[in-house]
């Protein structure tokens, strides 16, 4: 069986914090990309982790962050963050203009890098055991909003090496849901280039691509692309975690005839709340989503 279906709360790899689930990014109060520049906090940091990204998204004009536009190449990046150490659940409190490190999560150092660099600083933790994270996020995220729940999630599961975040460029709106699909098939080959770079790296022996959302559609497409080019090399090394994928039932089905077998089975986490898979549905004509699949169901057992 290629497919190992559970439920969220179960301690599986990047998992401890999929309260996330919950859906669509919140939009009552979303940050501005000035949360992305860095601050010298007179405060100690209690916790500090750093986190790299790569995103396919336009340069914004001022310079500071990333918009919705599809950009013709890619840009890498290394940030380090100071983590609140009052933080409740998986609540994401923005810096203000005086952040305050006991409750809010604020970047304390920024760089941009080389392609070359990003796998070096992925691999280079004192503790490596050669597993890389990467997170794809999913429908109706900014820039910033990733790279924050990015380092949420890392400080949750106490990742052993830097994830790396994969930022597809979604138009961060909920009326853009028919525009974020084609930006995140635009994004495959991005991811597929990510994920095989990775694979030839020697030092990395496994690569946990996790997908949320749409993001998990997009992780999908890139890893059954990836088997139909022969590309063993990276299949081998490849664990796929889906957390409330906006696919189709039967778009899986013929996704999972793609992959064929795999060394380690795909972790799906299925979420019958989720908002995003609610209006995914009814946008594509009620059509049943994986990740709102009951898993209690005989039929889908």
């Amino acid at each position: 069986m290629i497919v190992k279906y559970t439920k969220p709360g179960r301690n599986l790899i990047m998992v401890p914090m999929l309260i996330l689930l919950t859906g669509v990014s919140s939009c009552a109060s979303r940050p501005p990309s000035s949360v992305l520049q860095p601050v010298r906090l007179v405060q100690n940091e209690s916790e500090k982790i750093t986190l790299l990204a790569i995103t396919n998204r336009d340069r914004e004009s001022d310079g500071k962050g990333f918009g919705s536009r599809w950009a013709a190449k890619l840009t890498y990046e290394k940030y380090r963050f100071s983590i609140p150490s009052e933080r409740k659940s998986t609540a994401i409190v923005y810096p203000s203009k005086n952040p305050d490190p006991r409750r809010q999560f604020v970047v304390t150092a920024r760089k941009q890098l080389l392609d070359s660099e990003l796998i070096d600083d992925a691999t280079s933790a004192a503790n490596f055991d050669g597993t890389v994270a990467v997170f794809v996020h999913g429908y109706n995220y900014s820039y910033q909003e990733a790279l924050f729940r990015t380092a949420q999630m890392a400080a949750d599961a106490s990742t052993l090496s830097p994830p790396i975040l994969f930022s597809w460029p979604s138009a961060a709106s909920v009326t853009g849901y028919v525009t974020d699909r084609d930006a995140a098939l635009y994004s495959r080959g991005e991811l597929e280039r990510l994920l095989g770079a990775l694979a030839k790296d020697s030092r990395v022996k496994r690569i946990v691509l996790f997908g949320h959302s749409m993001g998990g559609f997009l992780s999908m497409e890139a890893a059954a692309q990836l088997k139909l080019q022969g590309r063993r090399d990276v299949m081998a090394k490849l664990q796929i975690v889906l957390a409330a994928p906006d696919i189709d039932v039967d778009v899986f089905r013929s996704q999972l005839r793609d992959l064929g077998h795999m060394q380690t089975p795909i972790t799906l986490l299925v979420s019958k709340t989720d908002r995003a898979l609610t209006i995914s549905s009814v946008i594509g004509g009620e059509r049943p989503r994986i990740g709102r699949l009951d898993i209690d169901d005989p039929m889908i057992r």
